[in-house]
């Protein structure tokens, strides 16, 4: 693509490929740029490297292997050690929602009422150019108290008081094809992160808060060390305290499970704890283990935070963040409000009071939900156990005895239903129409969609096809053949419900059939979506 004319002053090397829109200029000012030719300079081909590690792991994984807590960082796991000490903005958590970096959204969950709201450039946000440039400009007001909105008649505006910041930059494995060093992509994470961390990280500290991260996708503690390394580098260039930054590490790869010590002892001075990242882990697990002719899971539905693997995760998880003095944050319920459905609605938020009682009740520091309708029963479940402690870090878990064995037990593998496997295609012809339309984050049968319930969704159809153990309770066998014909009646479920034009859900629908029987499994479903965006 040729570059576009655009009034920026670009460092030497650095080249934009995009259209500059009025106002993007304010954000791709060359200072910021120089900060991410910098990091992608000094830091590429470390990432490279570990991403080539990925793919040498996956194969060890595909050909048998089964993971296990490293020998090598025994001593790690054993010592004595803590996080540095949390900035006050940090230690309540009780309640924090996510969204994408939307305007209304922004506004919204800062008013919401949430202790902390974790804006998305990732798994919730489709990275379109604009996405991600609006996006900035919105956060850039947002962090000073000046966004606001005039929309269909209404005006949205900051109350005085807001829930603390935190930012989701894109995963090690995304990049951001629109600028390039030296010829060479820059990583979407580190454009994600420099540019917030240029425009914003002083007007943070000045206000009392901090530059405030959540870390996606980490696979290993090589990988948090690679963005320590980049968070010290970082505040060196742009001028703050070292420590200023914290971040908070989504454990939601089965890998990363079996080294939660090392990434907390990587990341020990920016470090502001782990987050039980539910629906990305059990991607990953089915990712990992695809070829495994003893793996298979049930139906979607059924792989509720109680059934084994997931529940020795996320105790596992509490105990090793509440030895280092880290916060544990619950994961996302999905569940949302239904407005025109009192019944279901009832069912809905009973789902989500369980669940965050039982995060409560087991020592968890706060948890996640998707609605701002949300906080407040969220909220009253921390707040029963929590009373006015900020936190329950001081609830230590010794009865906890996780094994890898523990973390492997898959479980249930039945049953396997046919409405399982429809509504696996339809949620993901529904959820990737909408993302290459440029929504990233969409109700669908009245639960909070985004790109992590999609995976699950077409990983799932790809390996029950593959599993010998992929039958349905009737006893028929999942086929490529079965999902084909099951996608043509899926696709007309979905153009009915979405109306307009349908012609993104088309395509949605050709992608996910292709991507759920090739005999490839690739990586992830937002990789070559990305390039058709």
């Amino acid at each position: 693509m040729p570059q576009s004319p655009n009034p920026l002053n670009l460092p030497e090397g650095v080249a934009i490929t995009a259209e500059i829109k009025p106002g993007y200029e304010t954000i791709l000012t060359r200072d910021a740029l120089e900060l991410v030719a910098t990091l992608h300079r000094r830091f590429e081909p470390r990432r490279q490297q570990l991403l080539a590690a990925r793919v040498e792991r996956t194969k060890r994984l595909d050909a048998g292997e089964r993971p296990d807590f490293l020998p090598e960082t025994k001593s790690i796991r054993e010592g004595d050690w803590k996080i540095a000490p949390l900035p006050k903005s940090l230690q309540r958590r009780r309640v924090e929602i996510t969204g994408p970096v939307e305007r209304k959204m922004i506004i919204n969950a800062l008013n919401s009422g949430a202790d902390a709201y974790m804006t998305d450039f990732e798994d919730s946000n489709t990275p379109n150019w604009d996405n991600q440039l609006t996006g900035h400009l919105n956060l850039k007001e947002a962090v000073r108290g000046t966004i606001s909105l005039e929309q269909n008649g209404k005006s949205y505006k900051l109350n005085d008081t807001t829930a603390t910041l935190i930012v989701r930059p894109r995963g090690w494995h995304l990049d951001e094809k629109h600028v390039s060093v030296d010829g060479q992509r820059v990583a979407g994470g580190i454009f994600d992160f420099a540019l917030f961390l240029f425009h914003n990280a002083k007007e943070q500290l000045a206000r009392g808060a901090g530059p405030y991260f959540y870390l996606p996708k980490l696979e290993s503690h090589l990988e948090a060390r690679l963005w320590n390394e980049i968070f010290v580098a970082a505040q060196e260039t742009v001028g703050v305290p070292r420590g200023s930054i914290r971040a908070t590490v989504l454990v939601e790869t089965i890998l990363a499970a079996f080294e939660m010590d090392e990434i907390l002892y990587e990341l020990r001075e920016h470090s502001s704890g782990l987050n039980a990242g539910r629906w990305d882990y059990i991607f990953s697990a089915i990712k990992k283990f695809k070829a495994d002719p003893d793996f298979c899971l049930a139906d979607r539905a059924k792989i509720t935070m109680t059934v084994p693997f997931m529940r020795a995760y996320a105790l596992e998880l509490l105990k090793t963040c509440h030895k280092r003095n880290a916060p544990a944050i619950g994961g996302m319920s999905a569940l949302i409000p239904i407005k025109n459905d009192p019944a279901a609605n009832e069912k809905a938020m009973a789902g989500v009071r369980s669940d965050k009682a039982r995060d409560a009740g087991d020592g968890y520091d706060g948890g996640w939900v998707a609605h701002p309708g949300l906080v407040p029963i969220a909220m009253e479940e921390f707040v029963k156990v929590l009373g006015d402690k900020p936190n329950q870090i001081a609830k230590q878990r010794p009865d906890v005895q996780v094994t890898a064995t523990d973390l492997l037990d898959f479980r249930p593998e039945e049953p396997i239903t046919e409405a399982g496997v429809r509504n696996n295609i339809n949620v993901g012809i529904h959820y990737l129409g909408a993302w290459l339309s440029g929504n990233g984050a969409v109700p669908i049968h009245n639960l909070m969609e985004d790109a992590a319930t999609a995976e699950i969704s077409r990983s799932q159809v790809w390996q029950w096809i593959r599993s010998p153990k992929g039958k349905l309770e009737d006893g028929r066998k999942v086929t490529a053949e079965m999902v084909r014909g099951f996608t043509i009646d899926e696709l007309e479920k979905v153009k009915l419900a979405v109306g307009g034009d349908t012609k993104p859900y088309e395509r949605a629908a050709k992608i996910f059939e292709e991507m759920s029987t090739s005999e490839n499994f690739t990586e992830f479903l937002t990789l070559p979506l990305y390039e058709e965006i």
